[in-house]
């Protein structure tokens, strides 16, 4: 729940940092950045397979 929650968080600083360069250029703030995000997301439990009960 935090990892989304961070990752929601990450993605609007990294928008933001977008909107505020204009058409400067990528640096390494937004590369880091950008980085945090696919982190969070690494870490968000989203796609996982639950375990089911298997049978023999």
């Amino acid at each position: 729940m935090f990892a989304i929650i961070a990752a929601v968080l990450f993605a609007i600083a990294f928008i933001l940092e977008l909107v505020n360069k204009g058409s400067g250029g990528i640096n390494a703030t937004t590369v880091s950045t950008l980085g945090l995000v696919f982190l969070a997301l690494h870490f968000a439990p989203l796609g996982t397979v639950r375990a089911g009960r298997w049978r023999r």
